[in-house]
C-alpha cells in the first residue's frame, strides 16, 4: 500500500469526517492511541494516525463555547513522529518526522506559488504558533474539504501494478500492454479515492464517481489541479535527480470566497512514493525515499491479524535517514 493507495491519513484543514460533530463540548475523543500535547492557548479538537488538530483556546474571561473547527478562523496542524502503514499507527515513531514532513510541506508549498493553499502567515495572524510545536506545525485557515482524495499516478508501482498484471488497467484505466512494474507511465493519470467516514476505508473510484460527489465543474476542476501540480513537482524533483511516482492532494473550498485551495500536507514522504533517479536508472526500484521501508517490514512480519508487531530499531533508523536525505536532496538543506 502506498500514499497512491489511500493508505494516507486525512489530517487536512478541516477532516472529511468532523469530529466535533454530534456534541457541545469542544472537544472530540482522539481516533487513535496517544494524547495530543498541550499547547497553551490550543484546544485540541482532532487526532488523527499522524497529526493533531487544534483550534483557538477561549480568550480568559470571555462568555460562550470555545471554537470549533466549524466556526475557528485559524487552526494549528501538528505532525507528530507517529508512523502508519496499512491503516495502522506503528510503535516506535521515527525521530523528528514530524518536524520532516512540516519542513518539507512548507517548502513545497513555496514551490507552487501558483496554487492556492491554506497556508496562515503567523507573523501576521492574531495567534502564533506555540514554541515547543514550532518546527512541526502549521498555522492554516479551515476549509471545507471535498470527499475526494486526488491521487496522481506517474508510475506503475504498488497496487497499480497488481491490477495492471491482472487486468491491463490501473483504476479501471487502460494501459498500454508490456508495461512492467516500476515503469514510467506514457502519461500521469489522475485516480481519485472517495474519503470514506471516519474508521472506513478510502476506496478508489471513477472520475465519474467524483462527479457525482462534488459536481462536474469541481470535480474537473481537482483532476485539472491535481495533474498540474504532479507535473510541476515532478519536473522539480527531477531537477534534483529524484523521481516523483505518485503522490496524492486534498483539496477544499475556501469559506468565504469558495475558492478551490490546496490543504493538508502536500508532496511529503507519508503521501508520496519518491525514489533515487540515479539508482533507479541502474535497475533498482527498491530504494525510496518515503516510509515503503516500513510497509515493506511489515508486509513480511506480520499477517494483518491483531496488534501489528514493533519496527526494530534498524528499520526506523533507516526510514528517518531516507526522510532527511529526499529533504536535502530537494530542497540542498
Amino acid at each position: 500500500m502506498s500514499a497512491a493507495d489511500g493508505s494516507v491519513p486525512a489530517a487536512a484543514s478541516t477532516p472529511s469526517a468532523d469530529p466535533t460533530a454530534g456534541g457541545a463540548g469542544h472537544q472530540a475523543p482522539p481516533v487513535t492511541p496517544g494524547t495530543p500535547p498541550d499547547l497553551a492557548g490550543w484546544t485540541p479538537v482532532y487526532s488523527g494516525k499522524v497529526r493533531d488538530l487544534y483550534v483557538p483556546a477561549p480568550v480568559a474571561g470571555s462568555v460562550g463555547d470555545a471554537a470549533t473547527l466549524d466556526d475557528t478562523e485559524h487552526v494549528l496542524v501538528v505532525a507528530s513522529d507517529r508512523v502508519s502503514a496499512f491503516d495502522q499507527v506503528l510503535e516506535p515513531g521515527i525521530p523528528g518526522k514530524g518536524a520532516l514532513l512540516t519542513q518539507l510541506s512548507l517548502w513545497w508549498f513555496a514551490q507552487l506559488t501558483t496554487v492556492p493553499n491554506h497556508l496562515v502567515d503567523p507573523t501576521t495572524a492574531s495567534v502564533a504558533l506555540p514554541t515547543q510545536v514550532r518546527d512541526r506545525a502549521m498555522l492554516v485557515k479551515p476549509l471545507d474539504m471535498f470527499p475526494v482524495e486526488c491521487v496522481v499516478r506517474g508510475y506503475l508501482v504498488g497496487s497499480g501494478w497488481a491490477e495492471y498484471r491482472e487486468h491491463g488497467t490501473v483504476c479501471g484505466i487502460a494501459l498500454p500492454a508490456g508495461l512492467s512494474d516500476g515503469d514510467r507511465l506514457p502519461e500521469p493519470i489522475y485516480t481519485p479515492a472517495y474519503k470514506a467516514p471516519l474508521g472506513e476505508h478510502d476506496e478508489n473510484v471513477s472520475f465519474e464517481r467524483t462527479v457525482e460527489l462534488v459536481g462536474a465543474e469541481t470535480a474537473a476542476a481537482l483532476r485539472d489541479r491535481s495533474l498540474e501540480i504532479y507535473r510541476l513537482a515532478a519536473d522539480v524533483a527531477e531537477a534534483r535527480g529524484v523521481i516523483l511516482a505518485d503522490t496524492k492532494f486534498e483539496f477544499g473550498a475556501d469559506r468565504t470566497t469558495g475558492e478551490i485551495t490546496l490543504g493538508d500536507e502536500v508532496l511529503t514522504s507519508d503521501s508520496s512514493r519518491y525514489w533515487d533517479a540515479e539508482v533507479d536508472a541502474a535497475g533498482d526500484r527498491t530504494q525510496s525515499f518515503d516510509k515503503q521501508i516500513v510497509r515493506d517490514w511489515l508486509s513480511a512480519n506480520w499477517d494483518g491479524t491483531g496488534e501489528p508487531p514493533a519496527l526494530p530499531d534498524e528499520v526506523v533508523a533507516r526510514t528517518a535517514a531516507r526522510y532527511r536525505e529526499l529533504i536535502e536532496r530537494l530542497t540542498g538543506r
